[in-house]
């Protein structure tokens, strides 16, 4: 109707002040999130399937036939396992770190130009947390729309040129998960039941954390594969290559995200012994699944919150292989 509506923060590109100390808070969850499973992974041992995206946290790899790799046929389903690492454990959801989400769109030829970062951390920075090296422009007056379409952003300001890569990359680097298992060294044994239960605080800050920021701020998901993008509108990269691609140029089809695509829990099948005869795949009706990240924790002596106890069934008792036929 050309008629121009207010906007309440932040979709006006306004700060929430309310939201700024849970930014702060999650930043802070994250660091004690990454680095207590950097350190506890050098302690519970974690398969990951070199042909599928399928982990197991035990002593030795599951017998359950749940492979769909390429080469699975050849192994009748049965799983390859190799040694997993923390990025197997807290899947790697990157961002394109922009100074101004409401600024010009990232095109393709553009890409490298922008920094990919964790996309919760890129998620409070646009909530109002100054990481050294990742500016983001924070703005005293609103932007004013008519529509979808920006007709006042406030001016253009050229973008400081971005640092975490060349001079401040230690910004980052106790933020991201690349190779930290290196940095730390495993913890002392009587140590690795309270830093467990640390990661599992820290666990629900982050999930509560970014459940509450999506509430207000925008991210976009694509719908064909796992690329984000934290910001009123998705980028214009041409890097999607998953069903009729072709269809789309290579573009992304973007919608709005939840918080499973933000910050994946990736289930695993709950080991009631570690130690114990591996899972079997006629008993798999009777096993429960858990976060991959709290069933390292709660294997290294950390205590679960009671809302996970139904997805991990730790009320059934499994049966004898011979047992299951007679189980209705």
């Amino acid at each position: 109707m050309g008629i121009e509506k207010p906007l309440e923060p932040p979709k006006n590109g306004l700060l929430v002040p309310e939201l700024i100390p849970v930014a702060y808070e999650v930043v802070d969850a994250w660091k004690i999130l990454i680095s207590g499973l950097a350190q506890l992974l050098h302690v519970v041992p974690v398969h990951a399937c070199s042909d599928c995206s399928d982990i197991h946290v035990a002593l030795a790899g599951h017998n359950v036939q749940d492979c769909h790799g390429p080469t699975s046929g050849s192994r009748k389903s049965f799983h390859s396992w190799v040694k997993g690492s923390i990025n197997d454990v807290l899947l790697p959801i990157e961002s394109y770190h922009m100074f101004d989400p409401f600024g010009p769109r990232i095109k393709h030829e553009t890409r490298f130009n922008y920094d990919r970062i964790p996309a919760v951390i890129e998620l409070c920075i646009q909530a109002g947390v100054d990481l050294p090296g990742y500016p983001s422009r924070r703005r005293t007056t609103p932007i004013r729309m008519l529509g979808k379409k920006v007709i006042d952003i406030g001016g253009l300001i050229e973008e400081p040129k971005l640092q975490g890569s060349n001079g401040l990359g230690s910004s980052i680097m106790e933020l991201d998960t690349y190779r930290i298992q290196d940095r730390y060294f495993p913890p002392a044994q009587s140590d690795v039941p309270k830093m467990a239960q640390q990661t599992v605080k820290a666990y629900e800050t982050v999930k509560w954390g970014v459940t509450k920021l999506m509430k207000r701020y925008t991210v976009k998901a694509c719908g064909y594969c796992s690329e984000v993008h934290v910001g009123p509108w998705g980028h214009n990269a041409k890097l999607c290559g998953e069903f009729k691609h072709q269809w789309r140029d290579g573009k992304h089809g973007w919608q709005d995200a939840i918080v499973d695509e933000m910050f994946p829990p990736n289930y695993v099948w709950h080991v009631e012994d570690p130690k114990g005869p591996p899972l079997k795949s006629a008993l798999k009706r009777f096993y429960g699944k858990a976060p991959a990240a709290l069933e390292v924790c709660m294997q290294a002596g950390a205590k679960l919150p009671d809302k996970y106890r139904p997805m991990m069934r730790l009320d059934i008792v499994v049966p004898e292989k011979v047992e299951a036929r007679f189980v209705t």
